[in-house]
């Protein structure tokens, strides 16, 4: 199979356009079903496009597990990590300053439209800071250009428009993107920070 996944590689980086085309299906998440906001966008894409994703994610945590280069208190998208392990460690740390005696003050951050808003070019630079090989950077920068997306809703599809920033939720690689866009967060900060992809 190398060869023919080689192969579909390279046609992926020259002329795939289609494979940056994706059609944005609003997941309905709770509250009023006519407030947009009430909405995840989550965009289908290319079968065998995920496939390649599949393949670059692999390697991907390949290379920041043997670098170590992940935040070791980001529970978010990662293997052996969740919600419930994020709340057990943060149970820990105030279960652990009452016992000491010692004040804690907790300031929680939820960053809005989080995935649509990740500017690619710096994304890209922390991509390539993390040891990963420039080949893997230059698939995954084009993988950006010249994307395209619409809005599907009940049978009827928008215009498709340009898209500028952002990483595809649906997409395969897209969490593993946004890990890398805030895996520096935590840097020049004194205070303890968890992570569970943003903050």
């Amino acid at each position: 199979m190398t060869p023919y996944l080689a192969r579909l590689l390279e046609i992926s980086l020259n002329n795939a356009t289609d494979w940056k085309r994706a059609t944005v299906i609003p997941n309905y998440k709770g509250g009023d079903r006519s407030a947009v906001s009430n909405c995840r966008p989550i965009s289908l894409t290319s079968v065998v496009c995920k496939q390649l994703e599949h393949i670059i994610a692999g390697y991907l945590w390949q290379v920041w597990d043997k670098n170590d280069w992940l935040y070791e208190r980001q529970h978010g998208f990662r293997r052996g990590y969740s919600c419930e392990s994020q709340v057990i460690t943060v149970c820990q740390d105030i279960a652990d300053s009452l016992d000491e005696g010692v004040g804690i003050d907790a300031i929680i951050i939820d960053f809005s439209k989080a995935f649509d808003l990740v500017p690619h070019d710096r994304m890209l630079t922390k991509l390539a800071a993390s040891g990963v090989d420039s080949r893997v950077v230059v698939w995954i920068r084009e993988f950006f250009v010249g994307r395209t997306q619409r809005v599907g809703v009940g049978g009827q599809l928008s215009k498709e428009v340009k898209v500028t920033s952002g990483v595809p939720q649906g997409s395969v690689l897209g969490p593993l993107l946004f890990l890398v866009h805030v895996s520096d967060i935590w840097r020049n900060i004194d205070s303890s920070i968890r992570l569970f992809a943003d903050i």
